[in-house]
């Protein structure tokens, strides 16, 4: 069996060096506002692409640019543009479902990744595909069933893609979930102006509704569940049967999510599909990992529609569900590289020894630990506070001024 790689969300230099770090085969990252996080991430620019393939390629990393917005005629330059820096530097692939962008792509010679956002239900469709594409992105609401009829029939058919090589299926495995078909939603299009499908969601769907009956105004609330707010995905303990379904890339959602979030769940997916290739995977570690899944950002888990068992799993409550809690209390001022010690101005909080910790950075991408020893301006201390300038020694990788101090939390003592 083929091995079974993972996608990695990078919306962020933090995200792009956690997900390395954490063992991603690929990432995907958006530019401009041709992508479908365009709102919610603040994110990168055309000048960015370079240094994002620059540091993948170093790291043994493939680099996809998701270009799978709706576009206007107003966009196509733009769009132009976007796809020659990419192929100037080196892009592995676009992500596109609009048929400007595939035409763009062939034009200029860069390999095409069909988007979800195609909605890719079906062989017939994929054949369609494969002749602009060497890898699909099928429709988020097919089962596991479905899926393998279609990567048989690939199989059978001997079906390829430009590169000549098997045309191979990607699907999502972890992470956010909208309520429309994959995620093709025109509620905040209508409400606001500011569609969905351009990446300007602002997410009405995840607000609390009321049922009114309008002959005698009586107002209900469903089930005191957030009815339009999926759960998100997570199938860490179905991933055995979804590689078995014959799946190439396993993708997590999240190029709006933090640092942690994405060093996280990379992490637990990677280990679960090496698990799976030498045979120790089962499900007590499955729980384990679904519990550290829970620790950063989610609104409750379900497995999606790949069972096949339920329409739909609603959220509970508004926001974060996590279990730890991360609270920013400063930043880095210096590194001591000979002694492996960093200094941080606290301006937001304190801490102590024996607390955990986690240190984010554009450079840094994401370190972890708890605080063992600590000094407040050179004295040996216990702990530290608000306005002390703080030096606690970091193991193994180097700080970089500017660099964000969290103290983390667990649910308990959040």
């Amino acid at each position: 069996m083929k091995r079974s790689g993972i996608l990695a969300p990078a919306g962020s230099f933090e995200c792009l060096h956690a997900a390395i770090q954490a063992g991603a085969d690929a990432v995907y990252f958006g530019v401009e506002q041709l992508n479908m996080r365009s709102k919610s991430v603040l994110g990168f620019t055309t000048e960015h692409i370079a240094e994002i393939i620059q540091i993948c390629k170093r790291n043994n990393v493939k680099s996809f640019l998701t270009l799978n917005t709706i576009i206007y005629n107003h966009d196509i330059r733009l769009a132009h543009h976007i796809i020659k820096e990419a192929r100037k530097c080196g892009i592995d692939a676009v992500i596109a479902a609009d048929y400007a962008v595939i035409q763009l792509c062939r034009k200029e010679n860069v390999s095409v990744h069909i988007s979800t956002q195609a909605n890719v239900s079906n062989i017939e469709s994929v054949v369609f595909h494969s002749q602009f594409a060497d890898l699909i992105v099928l429709s988020r609401e097919l089962t596991l069933r479905q899926i393998a009829d279609i990567t048989k029939e690939i199989e059978r058919r001997n079906i390829t893609g430009p590169s000549g090589k098997r045309l191979e299926i990607e699907v999502f495995v972890h992470g956010a979930l909208c309520m429309a078909v994959s995620g093709k939603c025109y509620i905040s299009l209508h409400t606001q102006n500011a569609s969905a499908n351009r990446g300007a969601c602002v997410q009405n769907c995840r607000r609390p509704y009321k049922v009114i009956d309008t002959e005698n105004n009586l107002e209900l609330l469903v089930d005191n569940e957030y009815i339009m707010s999926a759960k998100d995905l997570c199938t860490i303990d179905i991933l055995d049967q979804i590689i078995k379904a014959g799946v190439s890339l396993l993708k997590i959602e999240g190029r709006s999510k933090s640092a942690d979030y994405v060093y996280t769940t990379i992490k637990c997916y990677r280990e679960a599909v090496e698990a799976i290739n030498c045979g120790s995977y089962n499900l007590e570690k499955a729980n384990n990992w679904k519990k550290e899944l829970n620790s950063v950002y989610n609104r409750g888990f379900w497995e999606g529609y790949y069972l096949g068992r339920k329409f739909g799993e609603w959220s509970l409550q508004p926001g974060n569900n996590a279990t730890q809690k991360k609270i920013y209390i400063g930043k880095a001022s210096k590194f001591f590289p000979a002694i492996q010690v960093a200094e941080f101005t606290l301006d937001a909080g304190g801490i102590a020894i024996g607390d955990k910790f986690m240190i984010t950075g554009p450079k840094t991408g994401l370190l972890q630990g708890q605080v063992e020893e600590l000094r407040v301006g050179g004295n040996a201390k216990n702990e530290a506070g608000k306005g002390d300038l703080l030096s606690f020694k970091i193991a193994g990788q180097k700080v970089f001024r500017g660099d964000k101090l969290y103290k983390v939390l667990s649910e308990e003592n959040a």
